[in-house]
């Protein structure tokens, strides 16, 4: 079982910008979706974007379509938020996970269809 580590979280202001990486280890990476996840204080963790194994396909949760953009290297094992024009409502602690699947699909988003998380990375984005 590989592991992940996010970087990139950070306080800003709203209609700032960030951009999250996570770098992965193990050999599944290349062929796994990946995907990012959010949880804020007294909120169950929410889907916010995946991407397929080769970075064709990706799907978001509307709240952030025209926001953020998922993208992954595969070459460095590492998947990217860029994260644009944030919103308080953005302010949450962000995790990365590795897909149980190779492509996407809106029926794949739950928590239970990753098999591997991060230790995650806060974003705060203040008003």
């Amino acid at each position: 079982q590989g592991q992940l580590v996010e970087s990139g979280g950070g306080l800003v202001q709203a209609g700032g910008s960030l951009r999250l990486s996570c770098a992965a280890s193990g050999r599944t990476f290349s062929t796994s979706a990946m995907g990012w996840f959010r949880q804020a204080p007294g909120k169950e963790r929410e889907f916010v974007a995946a991407i397929s194994w080769s970075g064709g396909s990706t799907i978001y949760v509307e709240s952030v379509k025209g926001r953020f953009t998922i993208s992954r290297d595969n070459a460095k094992n590492t998947v990217y938020l860029q994260m644009n024009s944030l919103k308080p409502e953005d302010t949450a602690v962000y995790y990365c996970a590795v897909s149980k699947y190779a492509n996407v699909a809106v029926t794949t988003t739950r928590p239970s269809d990753f098999r591997s998380w991060g230790q995650g990375t806060q974003v705060t984005v203040s008003s």
